[in-house]
Parts: structure tokens; C-alpha cells; sequence
């Protein structure tokens, strides 16, 4: 059995101290201690929203996507909440998740929920 190299975190918990404390913590981390060779962080649900308005949570994600985390976010979720070219002018890639979340669960890869 091969060892997984690519974390992903599934992020629809709009907590600003979990994002703090939690996601951009243990994503940057991950790749500052060499914990994971690539992390994916996917914003999906509320997160998007979150993103969108907070000036602070945005400079995180300017910090995630500088130490090497790939962010993106839900494009059926951006588009519900209006959010897409927000999310976009962030550098951040907006696409429609289902299907690639579907392959991420059914290859048994390593996806962190939050």
C-alpha cells in the first residue's frame, strides 16, 4: 500500500476561529512541515459566503495560497450565494465539485471535513 501525499480539506464550517485555528493553521503547516507533500483546500456551503465578506479569513487564503495550498471552492455554491467573481478576483479557482469530491471519497483518498 502507497503512502497518500495529498491532504484535502473540505471546509463548510463558517466559524471564523476554526477557520483560524484549524483550517489555515493545519494547511499551512502541513506543508511548512513537510506533514503532506499537497493540500487541496476545497471551500464549499457557507465558507464561500465567509470568504467573500471577511477581509481577515481573505488574507489567510492569500497566506494558504502563498505557502503552496491549492484553494478553490464549490462554483454551484459561489454561483447560489453570489460570490463567484469575489471568490475569482481572490485567485482563488471556482469549479463544480461534486463530481471530483465523488472520486476523491470512492479512491479512499486522504479528505479532511471541516
Amino acid at each position: 500500500m502507497s503512502e497518500k501525499k495529498h491532504l484535502y480539506v473540505l471546509w463548510t464550517n463558517d466559524n471564523i476561529l476554526t477557520a483560524e485555528k484549524m483550517v489555515f493553521m493545519y494547511t499551512i503547516n502541513s506543508l511548512k512541515h513537510g506533514w503532506w507533500e499537497d493540500v487541496t483546500l476545497i471551500i464549499w456551503g457557507a465558507t464561500t459566503k465567509l470568504v467573500a465578506e471577511n477581509e481577515e479569513i481573505q488574507a489567510l487564503v492569500r497566506t494558504a495560497a502563498e505557502a503552496g495550498v491549492h484553494v478553490t471552492a464549490c462554483k454551484a455554491c459561489a454561483d447560489q450565494l453570489n460570490t463567484t467573481k469575489i471568490l475569482e478576483g481572490l485567485n482563488i479557482e471556482v469549479i463544480y465539485w461534486g463530481d471530483p469530491l465523488t472520486k476523491i471519497l470512492k479512491n479512499e483518498e486522504t479528505l479532511l471535513t471541516i
